[in-house]
Formats: C-alpha cells, sequence, structure tokens
C-alpha cells in the first residue's frame, strides 16, 4: 500500500499535495472508503465521533476533502459479510481513509475482520490514517496509549502490539492544547521505551511511506527518535 500517516487529517496544502501525489490523480475523481470503527473504542468513544468522521463534519479533515464519491466500511459489520463481497469493495477504493479513536481497538477489529491480512495486497490503494488509525499499522503504540484490552483485566505486555505494518512507531497530537499530556518531554520518555525508530507529531504533520522509504510531510512540528545502539 502507499500509506499517508496523519496526525489529524488533511491539514495543510503539504500533505494534501503529499495525498494527490500518492493516488496519481485529482482527489475529484477518487474514491474512497472511510473506517470509522476506532471512534468508537476506548473510554472517550461515542456514537458521535464516528458520525462526524463519516460525515465530513470533522475539524480533521478526510470525508470533506471533495471525493469522487464516500463509503463507509464498517469493520465490525465484515464479520457476518461474505468474504468476497467486502474484498470487492475495498479493492475497488482508490483510498482508504481511516478514523482515529483507540488505537488497539481499531487493531483488533482489523485483525478479527480480516482486513488485516488483506492490507498488504494492495500495491496500488492510498491508506490514509487519522491518529489511532495512523498509530494501527506500527510495531506498538505504548503502554501510554493502550485503554482498550480485548480480555479485559490485568494489563499484559503484549496489550500494545499493533499491526507491524511499517517499522517505526507514531506519538500523536504533539503540544496540542487538548491534550496536555502529549508534551515533548512525555514523547522522550515513551520514545525510551521503544525498540526502534519513532517519531512525534503534530497536528500538521503526516508520515508517507511508499515502498518502504519514509518521507515526512510537515507544515508544523516534529521530533524522530532514533533507537539507542
Amino acid at each position: 500500500m502507499k500509506l499517508l500517516l496523519t496526525d489529524a487529517g488533511v491539514q495543510n496544502e503539504s500533505i494534501r499535495g503529499a495525498l494527490v501525489d500518492l493516488l496519481g490523480k485529482p482527489i475529484a475523481e477518487s474514491t474512497a472508503l472511510c473506517i470509522p470503527t476506532a471512534g468508537y473504542g476506548g473510554p472517550y468513544g461515542s456514537p458521535t465521533g464516528p458520525w462526524r468522521f463519516v460525515s465530513g463534519q470533522s475539524q480533521n479533515l478526510m470525508t470533506g476533502l471533495g471525493w469522487k464519491s464516500v463509503g463507509v466500511l464498517e469493520l465490525t459489520a465484515l464479520p457476518g459479510l461474505d468474504r468476497e463481497r467486502w474484498v470487492s469493495w475495498v479493492r475497488e477504493a482508490d483510498v482508504l481513509l481511516v478514523n482515529g479513536g483507540d488505537p488497539m481497538y481499531l487493531a483488533h477489529w482489523m485483525r478479527a475482520s480480516g482486513l488485516a491480512e488483506l492490507l498488504p495486497t494492495l500495491p496500488d490503494t492510498v491508506y490514509v490514517g487519522l491518529s489511532a488509525g495512523s498509530m494501527v499499522l506500527t510495531p506498538r503504540v505504548g503502554d501510554a496509549f493502550v485503554d482498550w484490552r480485548p480480555h479485559g483485566g490485568e494489563p499484559r505486555a503484549d496489550d500494545d502490539l499493533a499491526l507491524g505494518l511499517v517499522d517505526f512507531s507514531i506519538f500523536p497530537h504533539l503540544d496540542h492544547p487538548s491534550c496536555p499530556e502529549n508534551t515533548t518531554a512525555e514523547a522522550e520518555r515513551w520514545a525510551a521505551g521503544m525498540p526502534h525508530r519513532a517519531y512525534a507529531t503534530d497536528e500538521h504533520t503526516a508520515i508517507k511511506v511508499v515502498d518502504g522509504v519514509v518521507e515526512v510531510v510537515s507544515e508544523g512540528r516534529w521530533l524522530q527518535f532514533d533507537p539507542a545502539r
């Protein structure tokens, strides 16, 4: 896949330009499927967040960019559908727009639905993640971002394991007023616990990945952390 892992959606012209470059054609000529699932998970999940995402009413510009068409792919519904049917919907879309929310809830349903195993077979599809929708593709999110656990009960060492489709982790919403805990100092502590490269990003930053080549696209502030040798 071609990946655009955003912090807060398509917030500036640099990120928008990167999206158009990945699509290889204008947004107005491209078809999208949006995946709202992560917005239901975790302690802050609600029905209003996914609705805003799907309807384009969110400040995180994703579905409201002027696509040729937008459909909804709710992962919790997929186990009850014929696999060939929903896989055809995914393969026909130019782009997948993946909502923010709880990254581990999203990872669980990506695996349970079968979408996780399908993603690596989509070389021409563009994947645009928003916050948790970006974090879910990393090897792990870090304990600080684990709120939802599929097994419940006591925390386990593997609770933060995500899908691992990229080889770096993401600390989102760096120094954002609505996330006062996401400070630079906290990002540094978080990164110290990661055995691989990691990035801290703000709302005007995205990470573009094509054929394993990583490029940071930003009109804001971001930090890169490399593992200790």
